[in-house]
């Protein structure tokens, strides 16, 4: 709980805080991860950008979807039926509370650079950061309680954490978000997961002293 109050409120005050403009850092991670005198040409080789291009997709709704769908009913064959419906809820009301978020701050995309990627909508939090966050996060937290082995529980939830690192990054070297969007849609992500995270042990913990 203390996980989920810290990154649900750490992201609240990041909301506060943007409406006044990008910070100084925001700016200067930005035009840091371009060529000086540039602002189209990203650093790095060719195949870095192409690289970013795929990772960034990692996060997209269409991808995301097919993920929980994959795994709930990967999930549902297995009998574990909490844990289906867990999953589900879970990441079904976190991103439609993402999506909400994003009119409730109203922050407009970071002009600063080229966009290296087609996007529309607005900026805060990022959708791509904070969504990748809700599912595999929550995805990870909620399979490794029903996970047996120490070190696969451990696997499932690295693999998750780089994911979800290396998809918010991506989205601050095309451009298309400012380093706090994403740092917000980490914070809320995280928070979330966790939240789930304890609401599933204490559902379990009920339900096992029931019978």
């Amino acid at each position: 709980m203390a996980l989920a109050l810290a990154g649900l409120i750490a992201a609240a005050l990041l909301a506060l805080q943007v409406r006044g403009g990008p910070f100084v850092w925001d700016r200067a991670i930005m035009l840091g991860l371009r060529t000086q005198g540039d602002t189209a040409q990203p650093i790095g080789p060719a195949w870095l950008h192409e690289a970013m291009v795929n990772i960034t997709a990692l996060g997209s709704g269409t991808i995301l979807t097919c993920v929980v769908t994959a795994v709930a009913g990967l999930l549902l064959v297995r009998r574990m039926w909490l844990t289906a419906a867990l999953v589900t809820v879970a990441t079904l009301a976190g991103t439609t509370i993402a999506g909400q978020a994003k009119y409730w701050v109203g922050r407009p995309r970071p002009e600063l650079v080229d966009h290296l990627v087609q996007v529309t909508g607005l900026s805060f939090p990022s959708g791509h950061a904070t969504n990748s966050a809700i599912t595999y996060l929550t995805l990870a937290g909620l399979v490794a309680q029903v996970t047996h082995g120490r070190a696969v529980r451990r696997y499932v939830l690295g693999l998750a954490v780089v994911l979800v690192g290396a998809i918010g990054v991506s989205r601050v070297y095309l451009g298309v978000h400012w380093p706090s969007d994403v740092l917000a849609g980490w914070c809320a992500g995280t928070g979330w997961a966790a939240l789930w995270w304890w609401i599933a042990a204490t559902l379990r913990g009920r339900l096992a002293a029931s019978r």
